[in-house]
């Protein structure tokens, strides 16, 4: 065989870890569902054609689909979808005559990137999104409810403290159609490189690209501007531009802020650096970010988009946003923040004292798996001593004895943890709840 290497861009958890991201997607699932959004499930390929022209690196991301064997007149026409919203308004447009609008979906799957790889940047992740989309028309209050959903999910996590940025994508637009400067894509290409590049050097490719020193200046001033509040329009109203579509935008961004103010505090940060680099985005835009790790970047995000799911007669505006999961819960265990508290679901283990056993001590464990309680029978019949130590490595908090003729007569059980053995009954017998199933242990980041 030849030496195995493994391939950058594709995370792969140990079993405890992987307990983790589990149980974040259960919390995540269950919220979404808490909140009326119905699961779906989209196909991972798409045709080239619609995943592409989504943004200035859309093309570059999508990863071709093709069969080894296939002939040289077939055409490598689908990619792996890179996002899970150009999908869903595919779905949308294909199953609208069966869907009630508005339409809450949920969806939780992989994507796959041609990024290249490095911390917290993966070829393939999973993303869990959930979007409302409407026929017609869609309500500016959805825009303030979404992050409301997305905030009470990561409540429910062992999160550290994060914020939501938003913006709208009609305040840049308009203010540098106020400026001047109608070619908003690529100035807002450009102005979305500040973080990288620095303030100076945006505005030196501004002015490259047609801009005043002026028009350039006011553009980094307006990507500068943030608040908790709704004081960033006067903000935006001081640097002296006027348009008709930032007048809107400032409307809109201000009653998403103000609605968040009431229901959740502190939440919400007005940014208008905020800009998303997929062009199908319209409205509002958000992005998700760990507070004291802005550095790492956004494990989440989304936005409004009103033109993407449309058969020509009939729109479908929605609003989406999403949580990297797999971009999140590496960077929390990574950190050693988070881990599982064991590297099995296995509660208990049941011992072997002989293989002639194996037959008695697998209708133990059916019996206690029948009450829901996780079991494993012994591998190999050995000394008590080495069964323990192999419950042990395993992470497994109980080891369960059958009663022979020659000591007990009943079955015990013993915690390996405590060192307490008492006897037991699989008819009745529960582990605490706690040990049941393998949770998240937080105590290093408790501790940190």
């Amino acid at each position: 065989m030849s030496k195995l290497s493994p391939l950058s861009g594709f995370p792969e958890f140990l079993p405890q870890d992987r307990i983790v991201e589990q149980q974040f997607l259960d919390v995540i699932r269950e919220t979404f569902e808490l909140h009326g959004f119905a699961s779906i499930e989209t196909r991972a390929v798409e045709p080239v054609e619609r995943l592409s022209n989504q943004g200035e690196d859309a093309d570059k991301e999508i990863y071709g689909v093709r069969r080894l064997a296939a002939g040289a007149d077939e055409d490598a026409a689908l990619g792996l979808h890179f996002d899970l919203t150009v999908p869903f308004a595919r779905y949308v447009l294909e199953h609208s005559g069966k869907l009630v609008f508005p339409f809450r979906r949920y969806q939780i799957q992989k994507v796959w990137r041609g990024e290249r790889p490095q911390e917290g940047r993966y070829r393939e992740f999973t993303q869990a999104d959930v979007d409302i989309i409407d026929s017609g028309e869609l309500p500016n209050h959805y825009e303030v409810e979404l992050p409301l959903v997305i905030a009470d999910a990561l409540r429910r996590l062992p999160v550290p403290e994060f914020v939501i940025k938003v913006n709208n994508r009609k305040i840049p637009e308009g203010f540098y159609r106020g400026l001047g400067l109608d070619d908003v894509t690529s100035v807002l290409r450009i102005v979305d490189k500040i973080d990288k590049i620095g303030p100076e050097k945006v505005v030196e490719r501004l002015i490259e690209a047609g801009a005043t020193d002026k028009q350039a200046r006011l553009a980094v001033q307006l990507a500068d501007i943030s608040s908790t509040d709704t004081s960033f329009v006067d903000q935006v109203r001081a640097l002296g531009v006027e348009h008709p579509t930032l007048d809107e935008g400032l409307e809109q961004l201000s009653q998403v802020m103000a609605a968040a103010a009431e229901h959740a505090p502190g939440l919400l940060m007005a940014d208008l650096r905020i800009a998303r680099g997929l062009d199908y985005y319209t409205g509002a835009v958000y992005e998700l970010y760990l507070v004291g790790q802005e550095s790492f970047g956004s494990v989440g995000g989304g936005g409004r988009y009103d033109a993407l799911a449309s058969d020509g007669k009939t729109t479908y505006p929605g609003v989406g946003i999403s949580i990297g999961v797999s971009r999140l819960v590496h960077r929390l265990v990574s950190q050693g923040l988070l881990k599982g508290t064991r590297s099995t679901p296995t509660a208990v283990l049941v011992a072997l004292t002989a293989e002639e056993d194996r037959a008695e001590a697998m209708r133990t464990a059916a019996t206690l798996r029948g009450r829901g309680i996780p079991v494993e029978v012994a591998p190999a019949a050995a000394k008590f001593g080495k069964q323990i130590r192999f419950a042990d490595r395993r992470g497994i908090p109980f080891v369960w004895f059958k009663g022979t003729a020659d000591g007990p007569a009943e079955d015990s059980v013993k915690d390996i943890r405590s060192g307490e053995q008492v006897p037991a009954d699989a008819a009745t017998w529960t582990p605490p709840e706690a040990d049941i199933r393998p949770r998240i242990d937080t105590t290093t980041q408790e501790n940190s």
